[in-house]
């Protein structure tokens, strides 16, 4: 991509400490961003990607599960205008039907499709007319993956808000298309799924023959796809679902 494409541009990242969020900020960064904006929980890890990244990077504690965070982290943004905005913020859990607790489905309802929500709605103001806005779904929404019903709603609901909001903000001249990451090397991978090294390199291997391109995503290649997305290079490209995964649900 033109190390250019982003000059001046004004990029928001929510869940950008760590995983894809954080490989997005680098990109937009190394690719000529004026200023990210990266949002998370851990305020220690915050610390360290602005630490890592530098005085382009401005780093805001929120938790996106809360409204009223969401509010708050807003109100931190009130003068800032958003040229891209990247809603990444997710969590991932198994559940088993049968099994699962209120609780456990709220908690991934909560961050990934309410959270996810509230942070477009409350951002929108700060949008520029013909920005850009990427939402971070997943393949679990488009395979019958084992233990992941509730993950996999959750997802579905986000890929259903781009093709509504793409409609929404026509008049705006704001896109929002939807990147659908197959399994990837981030964090979340292990503390999400719950497995230790020998059945996580288990699933690893069964992924290896599983997916035609032969093994699991790195967290820059999504990071990629997101960054072409949100540039001019897809100018005409509005409401999509682009799965990045290695031709898994093509097969």
């Amino acid at each position: 991509m033109n190390t250019k494409a982003f000059y001046a541009k004004t990029i928001f990242i929510s869940g950008g400490s760590s995983g894809i969020g954080l490989a997005g900020a680098k990109h937009f960064i190394d690719n000529g961003a004026a200023h990210v904006y990266i949002c998370g929980r851990d305020q220690n890890k915050l610390a360290q990607v602005k630490q890592s990244l530098g005085e382009r990077v401005s780093v805001l504690q929120a938790d996106l599960s809360q409204v009223d965070s969401i509010a708050r982290m807003a109100q931190q943004l009130m003068d800032v205008k958003i040229d891209v905005l990247f809603a990444n913020a997710g969590v991932a859990e198994n559940n088993v039907l049968g099994d699962t607790t209120e609780a456990q489905f709220d908690a991934s309802f909560d961050t990934n499709v309410k959270g996810l929500f509230f942070t477009v709605q409350s951002l929108l103001p700060n949008m520029v007319d013909g920005g850009n806005i990427i939402l971070n779904a997943s393949v679990a929404s488009n395979k019958g993956m084992n233990y992941l019903s509730v993950y996999s709603a959750t997802k579905a609901a986000v890929r259903s808000f781009a093709r509504t909001w793409c409609n929404d903000l026509k008049g705006r001249k704001i896109r929002v298309n939807t990147i659908s990451p197959g399994v990837t090397e981030t964090p979340i991978l292990q503390t999400g799924l719950k497995m230790n090294e020998e059945s996580l390199a288990g699933l690893k291997q069964f992924l290896g023959e599983a997916v035609p391109a032969g093994r699991i995503a790195a967290a820059e290649e999504i990071a990629h796809a997101v960054g072409f997305l949100a540039s001019d290079a897809a100018s005409f490209v509005n409401g999509v679902e682009l799965c990045v995964d290695g031709g898994f649900t093509q097969i």
